[in-house]
């Protein structure tokens, strides 16, 4: 892949932290010119420091509330201004609570599928033209409880399992439009917001951060958790011209964990 990559314009929602940080570092690094986008404009420019330290150019950045229609806006018309294009669309932007149900309210659940799904869905509405023009690549950043309901993580799940037919239904019109659609499914993953999920879990079953830990990575049977370059570099080879035949799948990057049959 090898020059692949250099001078595409890829932007990553959910792109100042976490998984979303580590697939912008890895395309800017690759010589891709990078949109992040986010809430928070301090934590897009400490990622865009960061990431610049290894990459031939420092990464754009955009402030928007993604949550919302006009944030949504604002990120396409910065990319569109600031490059005209855009070869590769990451949704990694999603900040789901765990807990325990009773204690989840309307604005809970409708906060998870503001963010992680209809941000996803208003993005890839907004960029759809510029990627059919450029036969470019979506990839949803979904997550492992697309597949396996869990109690303690209802909402997650239920948006991801929104977001995962969203892509799959998507990657018809990709078809026809000539634009690659795909997901990846990480498991846990060494993030900030693994840490958060770990604390919200702990306060919901009555156990310590330590133990919700150790008892997650037990049941699951893994080795440790991922990192974000193991994801990255699915959504590097995902976004190849290796990877043009793949479309409309999802694939899990979470060490095996995943018990179901899809």
């Amino acid at each position: 892949m090898a020059g692949e990559f250099e001078g595409k314009v890829v932007v990553v929602s959910g792109g100042s932290r976490g998984i979303g940080r580590g697939i912008a570092a890895a395309f800017a690094k690759e010589g891709a010119h990078t949109v992040l986008a986010a809430s928070s404009s301090q934590n897009l420019d400490a990622a865009a420091d960061m990431i610049a330290r290894d990459a031939k150019r420092r990464p754009d950045i955009c402030a928007a509330d993604l949550r919302t229609p006009r944030g949504c806006e604002q990120v396409f018309e910065f990319a569109s201004q600031r490059h005209g294009r855009c070869d590769i669309l990451v949704n990694s932007a999603g900040a789901t609570r765990a807990g325990a149900f009773v204690d989840l309210s309307d604005e809970v659940w409708q906060d998870g599928f503001a963010l992680k799904f209809f941000g996803c869905v208003r993005l890839c509405r907004l960029f759809w033209p510029m990627l059919k023009s450029a036969h470019g690549h979506v990839v949803n950043v979904i997550g492992g409880a697309a597949r396996t309901p869990d109690p303690e993580f209802l909402i997650g799940g239920s948006v991801n399992a929104a977001m995962h037919n969203f892509t799959k239904g998507l990657s018809v019109l990709g078809k026809r439009d000539g634009v690659n659609v795909n997901a990846i499914l990480p498991g846990m993953t060494e993030t900030e917001r693994v840490g958060q999920l770990f604390s919200q879990r702990a306060a919901a079953t009555g156990q310590s951060v330590d133990e919700v830990r150790g008892a997650l990575i037990a049941k699951d049977g893994i080795a440790r958790l991922g990192r974000p370059e193991d994801v990255a570099a699915l959504a590097l080879f995902l976004t190849s011209e290796r990877a043009r035949h793949i479309q409309g799948t999802a694939i899990a990057v979470d060490g095996g964990a995943t018990p179901g049959v899809y």
